[in-house]
């Protein structure tokens, strides 16, 4: 009897031991499904950010190509020939010499409706 018992026993414990695997592996189905997912969204990130770096760059050598651009056209042209010079007369030297002055930009103006504090100074006994 005292075997039948625990035949009976080892027999529950198996039992019970397959229902608990069977129960672990779903749980361990969905993880895995989980896993696959968040792997496939990690690998479509990091295609993504590497695209982007390559645009910042792109973008980067763009800015840096503009900014040489614009640095080159600020840059004073170059000066005529000395030969040219010496058969100017002295009163048509000071006209380019005037010329050759750069004016100045124009201030900004606020829209209209929008009112903003005078620049205006003031001079005189009252101001203090």
């Amino acid at each position: 009897m005292k075997s039948i018992s625990q035949a009976l026993t080892i027999a529950l414990l198996i039992s019970g031991a397959a229902i608990g695997c069977d129960q672990s592996k779903a749980e361990l189905d969905s993880t895995k499904a989980q896993l696959q997912t968040v792997t496939s969204e990690r690998d479509a990130l990091k295609t993504q950010l590497d695209s982007t770096k390559q645009q910042t760059a792109a973008l980067q050598q763009q800015v840096t190509d503009l900014n040489a651009k614009l640095a080159a056209a600020a840059a004073p042209a170059p000066e005529a020939p000395a030969a040219k010079e010496e058969h100017v007369t002295k009163s048509a030297k000071k006209k380019p010499a005037a010329a050759a002055t750069p004016t100045p930009a124009p201030t900004p103006t606020a829209p209209a409706g929008v009112t903003a504090p005078t620049t205006e100074t003031r001079k005189g006994r009252g101001h203090f």
